[in-house]
């Protein structure tokens, strides 16, 4: 079959399918592109040839940004559980470096996107071309090669004939659970235009098996045999119970041991909330009953979880001078976190083989009780954080009542995507999550920008779900261009914007750690050469209406109740905008429960920071290496 290089590349990922549990998905199932030189006569004209809506048919998403190209596509693939994925195409040049910062954080977060920078002529026929990186020391060295440290596997397709071994050593690494991230096959230009006759067995049907590995039998024996063994045991769910879809698993464990449940960022929703053993987030923006949990346990069963410094509140939050931990994780790399017995196998396999490994066992009745009653007393925190008094009504909210208002209108059909500033620590905090997938927060990388492409990403993997993008002011300022997608393709995401004039999170922590808020306001300057001027007039609202959302403007916390409702039920992108309530801007109550560990100047002149040394060093010094 004489095909080009990119039109061999387009048939060949239209038929690419993941199964898992008897389930098949189409593993590429869309491609987004911004052309330019480096691949518009290439991947551009493949996509315009396989055009239509037939099986082998590549449906194609026009994007604004490189960047948030690749946050739609995450977004899109966590929806689908990591089984279906989307392509992302570029041209050279600075397109092609747009993809680093998405590639990040799809491979920081273990999600699968394909990336397909467009590349410098192969064959050089002029050097430099418009747009090349000349460096003297190597010839062969392109921009492209900036995503290698971020990519689980990069190639660069060369020879057309190069490209059989290439593509399907891409799908490979899309596809293992454990080796998944951002793929990159960088594209010469001239490469993907030239002909090559390739073997009709290239274009077969492919299935892609994802594995469910059980533990091994040692290790399952010697994980019963310390859980039996301790006193006060804990288990930590992490992102990697739900990308195994391993929910029901978790519930059956935990009813039938007894053992409470933390969640990280990434597995908030793991067991939905209400769950007598869901205790809340861990770490250090979680909840006082989880965090006290962690404290004294004297066994940890860290399950699909990395164990970020978020989580362990940078090693100071296990203080049981006994404590053991046990690494329930698909990959090894992570089950032998903080010195642990690995169990090294597939979530859903790992615990249901423990539940049966632990028979008999369940946890002491006043552990139980105990326990119990310290989340509902967390709960009555909660709700007193959400409260709305009468004289709020007409206020503007607090950034934490905004969260209470939206909690009382969701259901377990509403999913919330968020990633950066102070919204996270609150929502880890105080979210009630209904369903398993409502709670979508990336907290790998914690990348701004990233709510609004990955909310569009949410929406084609979850059609007709409300999906809520929240955002603060610095956030929607990072990148709101992928509006312009949404409406073109009428995709109505909801829009909540949060206004708190500037880097409010960052305001917060700059004030803990001696940098007294410097530089993190949207304000003009004062006379003595400082950000803390009038606020900027900037009308984001306004923005985001010239990019063609519907907008709703919310002053008051009544006004804003109204306008929550107005959005979930609208069919095309709203926005919802209100500026929180100052001073109350960043992380109402209740505060951080455990410690984060962010260096402070070890000398300094000013008295802030003098301070926030002291503080630093009286928490340092409960840090530890877990051996």
């Amino acid at each position: 079959m004489r095909l080009t290089v990119a039109q061999a590349l387009i048939r060949f990922l239209a038929r690419q399918y993941t199964e898992r549990d008897g389930h098949r998905h189409r593993l590429i199932a869309a491609t987004w592109g911004i052309f330019g030189h480096g691949n518009v006569a290439g991947i551009g004209q493949a996509l315009l040839e396989t055009g239509g809506t037939g099986p082998d048919a590549m449906p194609f998403l026009q994007g604004r940004n490189e960047q948030a190209m690749v946050h739609a596509a995450v977004g899109y693939a966590r929806q689908s559980g990591r089984l279906s994925a989307h392509a992302v195409t570029t041209s050279i040049g600075p397109g092609a470096t747009n993809l680093v910062t998405g590639a990040a954080l799809a491979t920081i977060n273990r999600i699968p996107v394909l990336l397909l920078p467009g590349d410098t002529f192969a064959t050089r026929p002029a050097d430099p071309v418009l747009q090349q990186l000349e460096t003297p020391h190597a010839g062969d060295l392109s921009v492209n090669d900036a995503l290698r440290p971020v990519s689980r596997h990069f190639d660069r397709v060369t020879r057309p004939e190069a490209l059989i071994p290439a593509a399907l050593q891409a799908m490979r690494v899309l596809t293992d659970p454990v080796q998944t991230g951002a793929v990159t096959l960088a594209l010469p230009q001239d490469v993907q235009a030239e002909a090559y006759d390739w073997p009709a067995e290239f274009f077969a049907e492919r299935v892609w098996g994802v594995r469910r590995p059980r533990p091994d039998r040692a290790e399952l024996a010697a994980a019963a045999e310390a859980v039996r063994g301790s006193a006060r045991p804990l288990l930590i769910a992490g992102g990697g119970i739900r990308h195994s879809r391993a929910e029901a698993a978790l519930a059956a464990f935990a009813e039938a041991t007894g053992i409470p449940v933390a969640v990280t960022q990434a597995g908030k929703g793991a067991l939905p909330h209400g769950h007598p053993a869901e205790v809340g987030g861990i770490g250090h923006t979680g909840t006082a009953t989880a965090d006290a949990l962690a404290r004294e346990a004297d066994l940890v069963l860290a399950a699909g979880t990395r164990l970020s410094d978020f989580t362990t509140a940078s090693s100071t939050l296990f203080q049981d001078p006994a404590v053991r931990f046990i690494g329930l994780n698909l990959d090894p790399y992570d089950a032998h976190k903080l010195a642990a017995r690995p169990l090294v196998c597939d979530a859903r396999e790992g615990l249901d083989a423990l539940r049966e490994a632990l028979t008999g066992y369940r946890a002491e009745p006043a552990y139980e009780t105990a326990y119990q009653e310290e989340g509902r007393r967390w709960e009555e925190r909660v709700d007193r954080a959400y409260a709305v008094s009468a004289a709020d009504e007409e206020l503007p909210p607090t950034q934490v009542q905004v969260l209470g208002l939206l909690d009382a209108l969701a259901d377990g059909t509403d999913i919330l995507v968020n990633a950066a500033g102070s919204l996270p620590g609150d929502l880890h905090k105080l979210w009630r999550a209904r369903s398993s997938d409502q709670y979508h927060v990336e907290y790998g990388y914690s990348c701004m920008g990233y709510e609004i492409p990955a909310a569009i990403g949410v929406a084609l993997g979850a059609p007709g779900r409300p999906v809520w993008a929240l955002v603060g002011d610095g956030t929607y300022l990072m990148n709101p261009t992928e509006i312009v997608t949404a409406v073109q393709e009428n995709i109505p995401v909801r829009l909540l914007i949060l206004d708190n004039h500037g880097y409010a999170s960052i305001g917060g922590l700059s004030g803990a750690v001696g940098g007294e808020g410097f530089a993190t306001g949207y304000r003009f300057r004062a006379p003595d050469g400082s950000y803390t001027g009038d606020p900027l007039p900037v009308d984001l609202a306004a923005n985001a209406a010239s990019l063609g959302m519907a907008v709703i403007r919310a002053r008051t916390t009544r006004d804003l109740r109204e306008a929550l409702a107005e959005a979930r039920s609208a069919t095309r992108p709203t926005c919802v905008y209100v500026q929180t309530r100052t001073p109350d801007t960043v992380s109402g109550p209740p505060p951080a429960q455990a410690w984060w560990d962010v260096p402070v100047a070890e000398t300094a002149t000013r008295k802030a920071a003098a301070e926030a040394r002291d503080e630093y060093d009286r928490q340092a010094a409960q840090r530890r290496r877990h051996l």
